[in-house]
């Protein structure tokens, strides 16, 4: 089928063809067949770059241009919504009926808003957490989506945040009983049993514009899966490398997979060594500008820095721990063949646009706290695969996984190469997960009985795959701690949130950590300090990531916890009586202990040397600490502790930039983070005003601040920066630079 046949808007087709897709690949044409441009609800099982995304704009468009309609396009992670709103991007010039522009918006953060600002979008591209923040705000043009995409729908799968899609499709069929539902995946073994609970047509394919070869590499040769063979030369001791030099050699691109944020740096620095001889010196100087365009993303950081040295190599890593703009940065490298080996956490093949030639999973075995190591899903092994062969650039993909012995081989050939992924089971009826959705269900007002209540849950995926009463017991159980904590009130047959219930539920937390934190906020310390309320946050469920105490830490938590023990809100487990409660409660004194370092400026790199914590859960405890000390400031509004309103809004300031409260001034300028702060305020620059009434020339003369962010901060602060002396600036800078080159 050609473009130009679509039943589509002619301007949409016009963009397809001026991008260069003037035909249809096979997947997408059996999508039409089906129906999907007809409103007909669809699940679409087909490889990695069979061409998913693109059905999902075509009835996007669809709906917008001629059924004046809103779409929702859901992700599980903000940087595949970031890609997903980009690629969306390209139809914002097309006109529709009224005259007005297509406009596409994405909203993947803030959990305590409706976003009201959303409803003037037509595509909103959001993450299934956001989705699910929304309909709890009940925002508005929520009720005028016409057509929902749930990307990566296989993830219904995984316990943590599988229920959270289930729950938001569910609910927009509720608030919605006509919205058309597009889920996409690249693997589904259950397809058809997910489209008979989304009154859905199925469509699954094995079509890939690029061939994927699967195998094992036992010490120098690869077994492929259709019996075929090739030797691989070893130059180290480290298969992986051995691959990846290989593929480079040939004219590739390496993605390989660690289990860990840890164990991706390590490979990517191991690659980085062997990699930097085989890089020509036009590549190396392309690779330098890269990597100061990384330094210069922000203020320096460890991560930073060591990203930037192993992409000056060639090689990078790409996990959570990045930011926004770094992972950009590196993505767009990677996709126009500057880097040429990239590791990556398993959480990249969720659907990241980054294929390479060849994809190495390095370890089939996953660490899970309690159970030690076990092997990973073949649903997850597949998603990786997928990742294998460039479209328009390979005519063939290797997905490989590594062997140390042959019965290590024929068992990663039995178990991944040969097997079929795993069915799709629903995880909802777990009591920690649920209690959260059924509160939801009542603060936002979807229920107002608890037959109303079991009637939702009833049409959720859980309740197609096993039996409907399955469920309510967990739902009692549910609704029993909700009325025992005064979240919920019972009126006869009627239900409805309590005040502390209905804001618990907009704060988007675990009941229990509301709980925690109302407690601990009614009992106070013997004397509230820093630690205190860093200590209650760290005993909530919602803390994450969970800092484990080593051995040899033991004894200085200990110490710490004697030294700090009046300022705690909770008493102290008897070391004796409950050994386990004790070391839990070590445990969460130690992640008090790590951000309160962190709020005394202390260095990344101190840090990771005295903590054992990598920079990448650092980044993740700081910004899931702040959205925790927010909703402690809410919830101290809602019970009226006035005393500690001001105390927890700088504590929140503190904890995002890392300062001590002297520099609260001086980070809310825009460039101006936890070092520069520093810089200016021990030189004597301490609050706006001094800053306002400064030369630019003596900004200019303190380290790492230059010209342009003198004068940006100039501008910041209302300073009247004169053109002679901005014109003098830039002379001066123009002749250090003419000389320092004459040097």
């Amino acid at each position: 089928m050609r473009t130009e046949e679509l039943s589509l808007h002619d301007s949409v087709k016009q963009v397809l063809i001026s991008s260069g897709i003037t035909e249809l690949y096979p997947p997408q044409q059996e999508a039409i067949y089906a129906g999907a441009l007809e409103g007909k609800n669809l699940v679409l099982a087909s490889p990695t770059a069979s061409g998913k995304t693109l059905i999902a704009e075509f009835c996007a468009l669809k709906h917008v241009l001629e059924r004046g309609g809103k779409v929702l396009y859901l992700s599980p992670l903000r940087a595949l919504a970031s890609e997903k709103f980009e690629e969306f991007k390209k139809y914002a010039n097309i006109k529709k009926g009224n005259g007005r522009r297509v406009k596409v918006g994405i909203s993947t953060g803030d959990y305590d808003s409706s976003d009201p600002w959303l409803g003037k979008y037509d595509i909103i591209v959001t993450t299934n957490e956001k989705a699910d923040s929304l309909l709890r705000h009940r925002a508005r043009w929520v009720s005028d989506v016409s057509l929902v995409v749930a990307d990566e729908v296989h993830l219904l799968n995984e316990p943590e945040r599988g229920p959270t899609l289930e729950v938001v499709l569910a609910r927009l069929i509720q608030v919605n009983p006509d919205i058309q539902i597009l889920a996409l995946s690249a693997t589904i073994k259950n397809a058809e049993e997910l489209a008979e609970w989304l009154k859905a047509i199925s469509v699954t394919t094995e079509w890939r514009p690029v061939t994927l070869r699967e195998g094992v590499l036992l010490h120098d040769e690869v077994h492929f899966k259709d019996g075929g063979a090739k030797k691989i030369e070893k130059s180290s001791k480290n298969p992986a490398i051995n691959l990846a030099l290989h593929t480079i050699k040939s004219g590739g691109q390496a993605l390989a997979f660690a289990g860990t944020r840890r164990n991706s740096v390590s490979l990517a620095k191991m690659m980085a060594a062997n990699i930097k001889p085989l890089l020509s010196k036009p590549m190396k100087r392309s690779l330098e500008q890269i990597a100061e365009r990384i330094l210069a993303a922000g203020e320096r950081t460890r991560i930073s820095e060591q990203l930037a040295e192993l992409v000056s190599n060639g090689a990078a890593f790409h996990h959570a721990g990045l930011g926004g703009g770094h992972r950009k940065i590196i993505e767009n490298a990677f996709r126009e063949g500057k880097i040429k080996v990239l590791t990556a956490t398993p959480t990249l093949a969720f659907g990241v646009n980054l294929p390479a030639r060849v994809v190495i999973v390095q370890e089939y075995r996953r660490y899970n706290p309690g159970y030690g190591y076990y092997p990973i899903a073949v649903l997850e092994y597949k998603q990786m695969a997928g990742r294998a062969g460039r479209p328009c650039y390979d005519k063939v993909g290797d997905a490989l996984l590594i062997a140390k012995t042959e019965d290590e081989r024929d068992y990663l050939m039995d178990s991944y190469i040969l097997a079929e992924p795993e069915r799709i089971w629903s995880k909802l009826a777990v009591e920690r997960i649920l209690r959260s959705h059924v509160l939801a269900t009542i603060a936002a007002d979807f229920a107002h009985t608890e037959q109303g209540i079991f009637d939702f849950f009833g049409k959720t995926f859980y309740a197609y795959q096993y039996d409907p009463r399955a469920i309510k017991g967990v739902i009692t159980r549910s609704l029993g701690f909700l009325y025992a904590e005064r979240m919920i009130e019972v009126a006869g047959d009627k239900v409805r949130a309590t005040k502390f219930g209905r804001r618990v539920s907009e704060l988007y937390i675990d009941p229990l950590t509301g709980v925690v934190i109302r407690d601990a906020l009614r009992s106070r310390a013997s004397r509230l300090s820093d630690i205190s309320f860093l200590h209650m946050i760290a005993r909530t469920p919602d803390t994450f990531p969970k800092l484990r105490p080593y051995s040899s830490e033991m004894d200085d938590l200990a110490l710490f916890v004697d030294e700090h023990q009046e300022e705690f809100m909770f008493d102290l487990p008897d070391a004796w009586m409950d050994r386990i409660a004790y070391e839990e409660f070590l445990g969460e004194a130690k992640l008090a202990w790590v951000l309160k370092a962190w709020m005394n400026e202390t260095t990344e790199d101190r840090m990771i040397e005295r903590f054992k914590v990598q920079p990448g859960d650092l980044y993740r405890l700081i910004q899931n600490s702040k959205w925790l000390l927010h909703a402690s400031h809410e919830l101290a509004a809602l019970f009226r502790h006035k005393d500690i309103f001001s105390y927890l809004a700088k504590l929140i300031v503190r904890i995002e930039k890392g300062v001590k409260p002297e520099l609260l001034p001086l980070v809310k300028l825009e460039g101006i983070g936890r070092v520069r702060a520093r810089i200016l305020y021990d030189s004597g620059l301490r609050s706006i005003q001094d800053l306002k009434a400064a030369r630019l020339d003596r900004l200019t003369g303190l380290p790492l601040i230059g010209s342009g962010l003198a004068k940006k901060i100039k501008e910041q602060v209302g300073g009247f920066v004169k053109a002679e002396e901005w014109k003098r600036l830039k002379k001066g800078e123009t002749e250090e630079q003419r000389a320092l080159t004459e040097y």
